[in-house]
Parts: structure tokens; sequence; C-alpha cells
């Protein structure tokens, strides 16, 4: 299940001005005065994500960008649209936004999916996939086995299967994102695709909306690996 929320700048600014970590920071402070209010601190997945803003310009006055928020746990999702229909408007960073907000909607499958914000993997502590260093099977196995055990940690299974998660996928771009935290900007290499799934089986259904809402790969609550069906 996901949110379509619609903001109005009230200025001009470049569209770097506001990065993953002020959306993220905007969600938990809604979270925070709600029934998840300690999961922030909890060492597990989080199991919601964001997307970046579209269109990707730079921000003008009056003018109207889009940002989603997705999540397989539909109560999280319910309680952000009751929360954000709660105020009178946003700020992201230093920058005020009126805002307009759809109600809940889930999303059919198509056989294409296409990445609404970078997908991170860590090959090894603070080194991610890379498309200079490292393979596409790194890639492939990696991504399968980030959504497998997510999926299994919600749903408390034990899911196994032998194909690969998509038929075909094209990389877009790679990008270097830069993140705050611990009062440090902190480097992370993300990537950006196109995956097509021709034919869904029956019994992974399930499994294929779960990371459809979650994300694809890690650090999801922090804004990655969104990703939409493309029409």
């Amino acid at each position: 299940m996901r949110l379509k929320i619609s903001v109005i700048p009230k200025e001009n600014f470049l569209f770097n001005e506001i990065r993953q970590d002020h959306i993220q920071g905007l969600i938990w402070n809604l979270l925070r005065t709600s029934e998840y209010s300690l999961l922030h601190d909890k060492p597990k997945f989080k199991y919601f994500c964001f997307s970046e803003f579209f269109p990707p310009t730079n921000f003008k006055e009056d003018e109207k960008k889009l940002f989603f928020i997705s999540s397989p746990d539909k109560f999280l999702i319910k309680v952000l649209y009751k929360k954000f229909k709660e105020l009178e408007g946003i700020k992201l960073s230093c920058y005020n936004f009126e805002f307009k907000l759809s109600k809940p909607f889930d999303l059919k499958f198509r056989k294409r999916w296409i990445t609404g914000s970078p997908i991170v993997l860590q090959v090894e502590r603070n080194i991610y996939w890379s498309k200079k260093y490292h393979s596409l099977d790194l890639f492939l196995r990696r991504l399968k086995e980030n959504a497998l055990k997510k999926y299994n940690s919600f749903y408390k299974e034990t899911l196994e299967f032998e194909e690969e998660l998509f038929d075909s996928l094209i990389l877009k771009k790679q990008v270097a994102v830069f993140i705050r935290k611990d009062q440090r900007d902190r480097r992370i290499i993300g990537t950006k695709w196109i995956f097509e799934k021709i034919h869904y089986p029956k019994e992974l259904r399930k499994f294929y909306k779960f990371i459809l809402d979650c994300g694809l790969g890690e650090k999801n609550s922090m804004g990655f690996g969104f990703v939409n069906p493309e029409n």
C-alpha cells in the first residue's frame, strides 16, 4: 500500500537542497506520536520506503512535485495518512510547503518495474555494489537474498525459490547519494534500474506484492530502493 503526496513550495530553490534524510525525518516525526513510536530504535527492518521527488527538477514557487511512501504494513500507511491530515503544511530542511494527499491505494502488477530511488546493496561493510568493481551476478544474488530475508522476517515464513527475481533488467545509471547521519555526511553508491517480470507465479504473488511495497535492496526506510510498476 502507498500514499501519494503532492507538495507545493512557496519559493524557488535547487532540487538537491531537499535530501532523502529530510523526507525520512518528516516520516519519523509523524510516526513518533503513534503506535510506531518505538520502531525507529528497534534493530530490525522498518518495512517502509519512499521515493525521490518527481519531476527531478529545481523547485519553483507554486509548482507541484510528487513523492510516494509505500509499505507492506497497511496499518502503518493508514497511520501516516491520518497524521498527514492533521498537518496544515510541511517543512523540509528550511523550506515550507503546502501539500495535498491521496487516500491510501494499492498498485497492480505490471511487466516492467522502474526504480523511483537508487537501490543500494552492501558488498562489505560500508562498501556498496558498484558496476565498476562488482559483478552483475553478485548484485542479483544479494538482491534476492535481501528480498527473501525481509519477506520471511515480516511474515514469519521460510520462503525460498530457485528462479531469478526478474526475467531481465537494464541498468539506467549509477549515482552517489549523500545522506546526513550522526552529524556527518555519508556517501552511498546506488543504482537505478528497469526490471521486467513476464509472469508472476500464483505462489509468489504475495512475495512480489511485498517487495513492490517494501522496496528493493537495503536502507529502504532511508529512501532507497523504491520501485513503481511502469504503465
